[in-house]
């Protein structure tokens, strides 16, 4: 038997799934949706070996659809409508039985690429199954996004890779036949870094010589380890080095910010994931400290958009030393994610009625806008007035942060509104 263990043990239907519950567990909203036949396009966006492909497989198996599969690594316009035109024969229009299409890796597709897919999404030719994963905010075209609902699929946990390998040890025809002891697993764990086929081919690899094999950490680390140093832009390095390369910034580190981007770039990292993630931390742990590294960073994406490799890592680099070297501060990050709680707690509270919009006669009867103070008709462009819910009044989101710009915020919002901004 030459199939792999990762194909031989591959779930065919839901119930055999690991993991995702919240989208096949008994309530999931995958398993309502096959449960009433209604099956939208959708993008199924999560790292590698988390089950894209499997889950897609499942749908069209569960939904009895035609299922046809594309990749975008291989495939270019022309193949894309020729499927579709074997699928406009196999289903009928805006029926339950549209075919399946899927496409892996749909962020490698260009614009044209999606672009030829629109008019069988919209039409009811396909029913569209993407996996990717990359953020599909940045690499599918906002037309195709705009027809699909995005679905997460999570990292496996310790439980969940446990629960695979006990599965492979039982179900699989080869291995169930062996005497395999799991006495240690944390080495295995940690070189498959949470992608589950590469887990199966370690685990494959590990015990297909002996009939009766003990897997322990020095085992794997001796077998497995030496073989795991490359750069994989598509599994656990890229996720590794891009952290690495952000903690560095954080860290206020140019050494390690360049060397870890040095690493990105030699393995063939794509040079706009880099610099959009130079924007994030430009926001995210610089932000108001000093605004003019999101600035440079967002010149950065624009230019290693359109200048490409080899000198775009100057570019980058350029950025990674400046941001590195920048004042810091999470003050801003800090108060979004404060205030994101706080909406998810309080809900939908009433928005004051001097804060309203009041474009009618009848909203102004309603008192809508009643009582706002235009802030520019007074000294200095302000006057104080409440501007939350009012069961949230007082309540701090923002606290600025310990450096000299936002500390010069500081003083001016305890000039302007004394105890409320009292830090």
């Amino acid at each position: 038997m030459n199939e792999p263990l990762a194909e031989r043990i591959r779930p065919k239907i839901l119930s055999d799934y690991i993991s995702q519950q919240h989208l096949v567990g008994e309530n999931g909203v995958l398993t309502n949706l096959i449960k009433q036949g209604i099956i939208p396009s959708l993008i199924l966006w999560g790292p590698p070996g988390i089950g894209k492909t499997t889950l897609a497989n499942i749908i069209a198996t569960a939904s009895n659809r035609p299922f046809y599969t594309l990749s975008a690594i291989s495939s270019g316009v022309k193949d894309v409508r020729e499927i579709i035109e074997k699928a406009k024969k196999s289903g009928g229009l805006f029926t339950a039985k549209n075919p399946i299409l899927f496409i892996d890796e749909i962020h490698r597709f260009s614009k044209s690429q999606q672009d030829s897919l629109l008019g069988a999404v919209e039409k009811g030719w396909v029913t569209l199954i993407g996996a990717t994963t990359e953020n599909p905010s940045f690499e599918v075209i906002p037309a195709l996004l705009s027809r699909c609902q995005v679905y997460i699929l999570n990292s496996f946990d310790k439980n969940d890779l446990i629960a695979l390998l006990k599965r492979a040890m039982e179900k699989d025809p080869i291995l169930s036949t062996k005497k395999i002891v799991l006495k240690e697993t944390d080495a295995l764990l940690q070189v498959s870094s949470g992608d589950a086929r590469k887990l199966l081919n370690i685990f494959e690899l590990l015990v297909s010589a002996d009939e009766e094999i003990e897997i322990t950490n020095k085992l794997v680390l001796e077998k497995v380890q030496k073989n795991t140093v490359r750069y994989d832009k598509t599994g656990e390095q890229h996720y590794d080095n891009i952290s690495a390369f952000i903690k560095s910034i954080r860290g206020s580190d140019p050494n390690g910010a360049v060397y870890w981007l040095a690493r990105m770039i030699a393995g063939g990292e794509d040079v706009k994931f880099i610099a959009r993630r130079l924007l994030i931390s430009a926001s995210e742990d610089i932000g108001n400290a000093n605004p003019t590294a999101l600035i440079l960073a967002n010149n950065t994406f624009q230019a290693v958009s359109v200048i490409g490799n080899p000198e775009s890592r100057i570019i980058l680099s350029q950025c990674a030393v400046y941001l590195a070297n920048s004042q810091k501060s999470n003050a801003s990050y800090l108060a979004i994610n404060s205030a994101l709680d706080l909406v998810q707690k309080t809900g939908d509270l009433s928005i004051p009625l001097h804060l309203r919009n009041a474009p009618t006669k009848l909203m102004k009867d309603l008192d809508f806008g009643k009582n706002y103070k235009y802030s520019h008709d007074f000294a200095n462009n302000f006057v104080e007035q409440e501007f939350l819910p009012e069961e949230l009044s007082g309540t701090k989101l923002y606290a600025p942060g310990n450096n000299p710009r936002e500390n010069q915020f500081k003083e001016a919002l305890k000039n302007r509104w004394k105890s409320k901004y009292n830090y």
